[in-house]
């Protein structure tokens, strides 16, 4: 299965009840469906607004979904 280049992003959406979040792409502004399982962490959370890099793969039903997801360092932010 091939995947995409790295891409970084923000984590707009996040349910820890159910660990499925959303993230939108910086390049093009399109949002991306995540399982808390793609933080490579293994952290099983994120928070909203967090920075990340990721990759696209296809996920369920054919759509592309965020996976191998990296969180940037916290301390970055101002």
């Amino acid at each position: 299965m091939a995947t995409s280049a790295p891409q970084s992003g923000t984590v707009v959406e996040f349910n820890d009840g159910v660990g499925l979040g959303l993230l939108r792409a910086d390049d093009s502004g399109a949002n991306f469906e995540f399982h808390c399982t793609a933080l490579l962490d293994g952290s099983r959370t994120v928070e909203v607004g967090a920075r990340v890099e990721f990759e696209l793969l296809p996920g369920h039903g054919g759509r592309l979904e965020a996976n191998r997801i990296r969180k940037f360092p916290s301390n970055s932010q101002s």
